[in-house]
């Protein structure tokens, strides 16, 4: 009988995990020495600032708020009522991932096709060029009142299939996030390389063949790297957005929290900037992974 062949995985020497780990562990450690430390010093109308403990305190807490509703909502459905309890820390996780999920996907399938007639005509790229510059600036704090007025007289009824505060969060990230996708797929487009052209030329390629095997491969890259980008930008537009309009997520618990004030509130919100720069850090990872992927790709 054959042998069958043994699956090596090379992994690195335990002095290179050392050296790369380190670093960051001194600098975490470091800093919730220094928050430890300074905290209680800083004082505000609700007390002393909240330290690492009674952060972690806090977000114990929420969780505990949280499988309390979903056993209270389970014993509703199982009596065969519906729940209408106020959604917990977790639920806003979760609603304002799906929103921006909803708004950036809408703003690549707007960017994208712009990008790549941009990159592959000089005529349209020069004619929607002054535009782009123009209202890529905007804050998206000036979009939500004209987007919040329209969705409301577009979307009528008692129970619309998608609620319009998600859809007024969604229109408003997408408003915001598609200029970096549009702008890379743009560059990535014009900056094929001229001989793939003309073979494509002397193929006597279709435009849609030429799109499909010629600029698409090329330009995939780049269209991640807007998609990373725009995703970085929707979601510090989000949560700016639930906010002000009060649209449910973890803009709108941070709201609440802070117009609540009671004496836990400081660590609740605590407890919600650090989730929304770690849901941050983690979307900009995944997003990574798939642009590497992308290129390997793209090179293979």
């Amino acid at each position: 009988m054959r042998k069958r062949p043994k699956l090596r995985v090379k992994l690195p020497p335990g002095r290179e995990w050392f050296d790369a780990a380190w670093p960051p562990v001194v600098g975490v450690l470091a800093f919730l020495g220094l928050w430890t430390a300074l905290a209680p010093m800083v004082q505000t109308s609700l007390g002393a600032l909240p330290g690492p403990g009674d952060v972690w305190d806090a977000f114990k807490g929420l969780l505990v708020e949280y499988s309390a509703a979903r056993a209270d909502a389970a014993a509703a459905v199982a009596d065969g009522q519906r729940y209408s309890g106020p959604p917990t820390f977790v639920d806003q996780i979760f609603t304002s991932l799906k929103t921006v999920a909803m708004g950036v996907t809408l703003a690549s399938l707007v960017a994208i096709p712009l990008g790549l007639v941009a990159g592959m005509s000089k005529r349209f790229n020069a004619a929607i060029n002054p535009l782009v510059q123009v209202m890529r600036p905007i804050s998206p704090l000036a979009w939500l009142p004209i987007v919040t007025m329209v969705v409301s007289a577009s979307i009528s009824g008692d129970d619309p299939a998608l609620p319009k505060s998600f859809v007024i969060s969604a229109i408003v990230v997408m408003m915001c996030s598609l200029w970096p996708t549009l702008i890379n797929t743009a560059i990535g487009t014009a900056s094929i390389d001229k001989d793939l052209l003309n073979v494509g030329r002397v193929l006597r390629l279709t435009w849609r063949a030429k799109l499909t095997k010629l600029v698409l491969p090329s330009a995939l890259p780049y269209i991640f790297t807007g998609m990373r980008l725009s995703l970085g930008v929707g979601w510090m537009v989000l949560i700016a957005a639930e906010m002000l309009a009060q649209n449910p997520g973890l803009g709108k618990f941070v709201w609440d929290e802070f117009q609540n004030g009671s004496e836990k509130s400081l660590s609740r919100i605590m407890v919600a900037v650090i989730v929304i720069g770690l849901i941050g850090f983690g979307l900009d990872r995944v997003m990574l992974v798939l642009q590497k992927l992308a290129g390997r790709d793209a090179r293979s």
